[in-house]
């Protein structure tokens, strides 16, 4: 892996087998260095579920990192699915960037499977982060946005992301979050220097493609 690196990022396949195959051609196409998938694999599916959304991205044979969404079983976090990494609450290093990852989301008035208090939301990027090395790109993968951006507003004009990220964010300046959750907020925001995209669903046909060189560009996109 060179020092150009190129992405392939999604979120929000919702056990959609279709997506799955769609985005596996996109990657093929792309010819990218890593698949990033910011969560939400199953609709309240099993890990087994998972495991056959995955399954086509799995088979290209390209470093394939995820973190589980609110939708997913959050006995994602401890099994071990061949030729994926769960990254939630864990650093991976890929080349010259160091990925942390962030699955579920803050507590919400929806009862979904994978909650977490914004307590233990800044207690698992903490403790994640001490396993990053400095390295020359430092990028958090997270299902939910941070806080009020544009990538966080629901149809019903509420701000649903994360009070930590947003803090955690704000403290170590991060050079990217990519994320999902809002399928209506797919965009691309910043906080100070981060950049902060929402790939949007990619049950809905969409993606986000980054590259990082001498700098990191990002381009919303679809399947």
């Amino acid at each position: 892996m060179g020092l150009t690196m190129k992405l392939l990022i999604v979120s929000d396949f919702h056990g959609s087998r279709e997506a799955s195959h769609k985005t596996a051609l996109k990657a093929k196409n792309l010819q990218g260095d890593i698949i990033v998938v910011c969560g939400d694999i199953t609709q309240f599916g099993s890990v087994k579920d998972a495991e056959k959304i995955l399954a086509p991205l799995i088979t290209l044979g390209v470093p394939l990192l995820y973190v589980p969404g609110n939708c997913d079983p959050s006995q994602l976090v401890e099994v071990k699915i061949n030729g994926a990494t769960c990254i939630h609450g864990k650093c991976q290093i890929q080349g010259h960037v160091s990925f942390l990852g962030l699955g579920g989301t803050p507590i919400s008035p929806f009862y979904s499977w994978f909650e977490m208090t914004e307590t233990e939301i800044m207690e698992t990027l903490t403790q994640g982060s001490k396993g990053c090395p400095l390295n020359k790109w430092f990028v958090i993968v997270s299902h939910s946005p941070p806080i009020n951006t544009r990538l966080d507003l629901a149809f019903s004009g509420v701000h649903a992301g994360s009070v930590s990220l947003r803090r955690f964010i704000e403290q170590n300046k991060p050079h990217a979050v990519f994320c999902g959750h809002i399928h209506e907020a797919k965009g691309i925001d910043c906080i100070g220097e981060t950049l902060v995209v929402n790939t949007g669903a990619v049950r809905h046909g969409n993606c986000a493609i980054a590259e990082f060189n001498d700098k990191i560009e990002v381009k919303l996109d679809s399947l």
